[in-house]
């Protein structure tokens, strides 16, 4: 069981039967009674966002979470399919669960799912991926002066903002979390 305290942005915890993971932190100590705990919580079912507040001694149960390695195969309409590369059992996960994560899927990858029971809950993927530019316009001459972002397409059908040097045939790294461009890979 957590302490209020313990809730430290990251911390994966139970309340009503759900799983939560804390996105922000905050205590106030009170002198002698004790201390106040904000935290907001994400719902890792549905993604909703709520404010909670803990007082004193309240015990909070940690969230059985597991994380599972898979290799994701292909998509077929709105299904995507996996694979366990351990018992190569295949399965499909909806669109409303694979959510943002299939802007960055290709054939062959390999990345995590994290399970609540036997529900999965998220598609974990790394930070930064490296990925082909497909399609890139050309410099006009005169706009490489200044920092000019263009529209660049990669591999996996997403269109990123990149600087004006990156050309088609390229391999970006690209932020997954907020969908930027990071770098050229040298």
């Amino acid at each position: 069981m957590y302490q209020p305290t313990d809730l430290k942005k990251g911390t994966v915890c139970q309340i009503d039967g759900k799983p939560y993971r804390v996105v922000e932190y905050g205590q106030k100590v009170m002198g002698r009674g004790g201390s106040i705990v904000n935290v907001k919580l994400k719902n890792l079912i549905d993604g909703s966002v709520i404010p909670k507040t803990f007082k004193g001694q309240e015990k909070i149960e940690p969230a059985e979470v597991n994380n599972k390695t898979v290799q994701y195969l292909y998509q077929s309409g709105d299904a995507f399919n996996f694979m366990d590369p351990e018992s190569f059992e295949q399965f499909e996960l909806g669109a409303d669960v694979v959510d943002s994560a299939a802007d960055y899927l290709k054939e062959g990858d390999e990345l995590t799912l994290q399970f609540f029971g036997d529900k999965v809950i998220n598609v974990e993927l790394p930070k930064n991926l490296y990925l082909e530019v497909t399609y890139a316009e050309d410099v006009v001459k005169g706009d490489t002066t200044s920092s000019v972002l263009k529209d660049a397409t990669l591999e996996t059908g997403k269109v990123v903002k990149v600087p004006s040097f990156i050309k088609t045939g390229d391999i970006i790294s690209v932020d997954t979390a907020t969908g930027e461009y990071r770098e050229r890979k040298k």
